[in-house]
């Protein structure tokens, strides 16, 4: 027997906000449970696809996240298109060292929380 991945928790300061923006970012249904909002997967969504918490936290986010998410545009899609959507979202582009030949674009939420857009699904070395 092994664990698997079920959902991804993300502590936050300001639950609605960053619902609105993950469910937008993610095409995600949100679920309001008091102040903690469970955002699930659409039904076209690959089987066994993560379901994602937004845990209310006080303390400050310090330095850069120690994990994140990695997400991708399926199908091939567009990859730079797909960027600044999430920036028209509230995302913002982030420097924690990259080169600038990686396979993948960091991003950071309207908080903060850092995360990449693959240029491919499985990127070698990401």
């Amino acid at each position: 027997m092994t664990s698997r991945f079920a959902q991804w928790t993300l502590d936050v300061h300001d639950t609605r906000k960053m619902a609105a923006f993950w469910s937008a970012a993610l095409g995600y249904e949100v679920e309001h449970d008091g102040e903690a909002p469970h955002l699930w997967p659409p039904p076209d969504a690959p089987r066994n696809s993560l379901t994602v918490w937004l845990q209310p936290a006080d303390a400050p986010k310090r330095g850069k996240n120690r994990n994140h998410p990695d997400l991708y545009v399926p199908d091939g899609g567009d990859v730079e298109a797909e960027v600044e959507r999430l920036v028209g979202l509230g995302a913002t582009r982030v420097d924690v060292g990259q080169r600038g030949d990686e396979g993948f674009v960091v991003l950071a939420d309207p908080e903060g929380n850092e995360f990449c857009l693959l240029h491919r699904r499985h990127p070698q070395g990401a």
